[in-house]
């Protein structure tokens, strides 16, 4: 398979993700050639990865020596109190501004990593590299960092860009089918949000992507759903106005995981599929989307047998707790709940445009159990 970049344009910071399947042995090129000033390289690994993958990587950066630190990755370690036990670590190690902290892992990890990169000396070097669907496609781009509280997810981070991503597709290999269907949350969020052509180019090709029977379709899908996200944060990456586009079905995941106090019963990319599902037929309990594009969406979660319905997961005394969690949601502004809302495949309500009150959005989950 053919070594691929794509350049990522911000404001603060212009960045490169390179695809490939195999690439993590070209870390250290990339290392010298993006990052030549680096003399200590910290190495935040998800424990649960294959050991081949980091045993690849540090090869390639033997040079560098570098320091592995092995993290248990789930939501509870995005915390004030392991950022601090990995800040003291690399404080210790006397890290510079031009050192580098690379996180190999899922978003969790990543999430992690680049809020220690970004407050450690106001500002140290992130690399990352993802090995999920989810991150692949999604979380490894943009530049949003993040600890969570118990107030609500991602509610304490700052905005920091990599100074570059690396997307070896032959992390997924590993990954169970659940995995995959996180991942795929977000690369369809993409095609709903934007891009009507890719919808039905997935409609197409979904099956195989998931099933991972077509190494080139999979690396396909990945790098559209980098090239429509990077080009959003291109031209709002401090999420002040379009960037919100990307939270479609958002607000309503963090609700549902929240209520399920972020546990394994109900991971992002599955909150995140049945967040779009509610907020697509909410767009048609307010006229705002068709019927015939609801169906479509509807059949391809049929199709592939999606997360859809919420009383298979909550029962309905459960939804105070939700509405609790999404009225958290640190894209609202005042009372009010604001929602990103799809108006047809392809392209959704803009941002701040639609807001809902608390007891309307009761009513309307309610409904779901009739």
């Amino acid at each position: 398979m053919k070594n691929t970049k794509i350049l990522v344009r911000t404001k603060s910071k212009n960045y490169p993700i390179y695809f490939g399947n195999g690439i993590i042995n070209q870390a250290n090129n990339l290392i010298r050639k993006n990052l030549p000033d680096v003399k200590k390289i910290c190495i935040l690994v998800d424990k649960n990865l294959p050991d081949v993958l980091s045993k690849k990587l540090t090869k390639s950066l033997k040079k560098y020596n570098p320091k592995i630190l092995k993290l248990s990755v789930n939501e509870k370690i995005k915390s004030f109190k392991v950022a601090n036990t990995i800040i003291n670590f690399l404080l210790k190690e006397n890290y510079n501004r031009s050192d580098c902290v690379i996180a190999l892992g899922g978003g969790i990890l990543g999430d992690l990593a680049a809020f220690v990169a970004s407050i450690t000396k106001r500002g140290i070097k992130f690399v990352n590299i993802p090995t999920t669907l989810l991150a692949q496609s999604d979380a490894s781009i943009g530049g949003k960092t993040a600890v969570n509280s118990h107030q609500g997810k991602n509610l304490i981070g700052t905005f920091y860009q990599p100074e570059f991503v690396l997307i070896d597709t032959s992390s997924l290999a590993s990954l169970p089918r659940r995995e995959l269907i996180c991942g795929y949350g977000e690369i369809l969020k993409h095609a709903l949000i934007l891009d009507k052509n890719f919808f039905y180019w997935l409609s197409k090709n979904s099956k195989k992507i998931i099933n991972k029977k077509d190494n080139n379709l999979l690396k396909n899908a990945i790098m559209k759903s980098c090239k429509i996200k990077s080009k959003i944060v291109s031209k709002d990456e401090k999420e002040k106005n379009l960037r919100m586009v990307l939270n479609f079905g958002h607000t309503f995941a963090h609700g549902f995981e929240g209520a399920k106090k972020f546990s394994k019963k109900l991971n992002h990319g599955e909150a995140v599929l049945l967040g779009m599902i509610t907020a697509s037929q909410l767009s048609y309990e307010k006229k705002i989307l068709s019927l015939r594009d609801l169906n479509l969406i509807e059949k391809h979660y049929r199709d592939l047998n999606l997360p859809m319905k919420i009383k298979k997961i909550f029962k309905k005394n459960e939804i105070n707790k939700i509405i609790h969690f999404i009225k958290k949601d640190k894209k609202n502004y005042g009372e009010k709940i604001n929602l990103i809302l799809i108006k047809k495949i392809g392209k959704v309500t803009k941002p701040n445009r639609y807001k809902i009150d608390s007891e309307s959005l009761k009513k309307f989950l309610n409904k779901q159990y009739n």
